[in-house]
């Protein structure tokens, strides 16, 4: 997907917009497989490194941001650029998500903390507060618990529907998927994890736990990291880390794929982003149906 958004805008003058959660995140690089330095020198990139760790941050903060940046883009005559693959960040922004209160830091310390020390609490508290909201929400599912209870304390209010979300609005908006060959995908996934090992996510870890993180941070929760972690602290060995990580990354993949081909948008390529055959094909549609060429 980096491969051919940095492309594309190089061809078309676009600007690239991240739509990626974890490279939000600064000091994350080498596990988020984030555009290098010099990449990032060649066209202007947005909301990359904008982040602490120790940050909260919803798909509805990701929209809001998101917007404000795409229309700065469009306004000075470039292409916005929107790359990455988290699908509910990328419905945020497409489509809307309901007006809601910010997170409340000391809120959902407390919630944590209940749920911590008697599991099935928040689901509890929910079913008693917002029944229909409690139904469609797993009782495992802690972060979405924590989410839908603080929004009904601080509100007096159940979550409100989508329907009342408000899509983005002004832009002809083009959506393209790569959908590889899964078994070339599968064997290109194996091989980036086995390269960011031994590329360094191993030391930037220990360099992000040195500069203060505790590893209990959100971002540690994603692929690599957590197994980094498990690594270090003698729960897994090398090995076991880098094999985890890669049916892990294989298995997410899987699901990205399955939730973006129920978006009836989505235009999918049959191949990898740094084909010249892909990029092409990408450069067409965008002059075929958003009708742009480059100033």
């Amino acid at each position: 997907k980096s491969a051919l958004a940095l492309r594309v805008a190089q061809i078309l003058g676009g600007e690239i917009v991240n739509c990626d959660s974890l490279q939000l995140y600064r000091g994350f690089d080498v596990g988020t497989a984030k555009p290098s330095i010099t990449e990032r020198l060649t066209v202007p990139h947005h909301m990359f490194d904008v982040l602490d760790p120790q940050k909260g941050y919803s798909a509805g903060e990701y929209a809001r941001h998101a917007r404000a940046v795409i229309l700065m883009i469009s306004q000075r005559g470039s292409l916005p650029v929107v790359t990455g693959g988290t699908g509910f960040y990328l419905r945020a922004l497409l489509c809307g998500l309901p007006d809601l209160p910010e997170r409340n830091a000391k809120t959902r310390a407390d919630l944590e903390t209940r749920e911590r020390l008697r599991p099935g609490a928040l689901h509890r508290i929910l079913r008693r507060l917002d029944p229909g909201t409690a139904s469609r929400i797993h009782i495992n599912d802690v972060r979405k618990l924590v989410r839908a209870v603080e929004v009904r304390l601080l509100t007096g209010a159940p979550l409100p529907p989508p329907a009342h979300a408000e899509p983005l609005r002004g832009y002809r908006i083009l959506e393209i998927g790569l959908n590889p060959d899964r078994e070339q995908l599968y064997k290109c996934l194996d091989e980036r994890t086995a390269r960011m090992f031994r590329s360094g996510l191993i030391e930037e870890v220990e360099e992000l736990i040195a500069r203060g993180c505790t590893g209990s941070e959100k971002p540690f929760e994603s692929l690599g990291y957590k197994q980094v972690l498990q690594y270090t602290n003698g729960k897994l060995s090398l090995p076991d880390a880098i094999a985890s990580t890669q049916l892990e990354t294989r298995q997410y993949a899987k699901r990205q794929l399955t939730w973006f081909r129920r978006d009836p948008q989505v235009k999918w390529l049959s191949g990898f982003g740094h084909s010249p055959f892909i990029i092409e094909q990408c450069l067409e549609l965008i002059r075929s149906t958003l009708h742009y060429r480059s100033k």
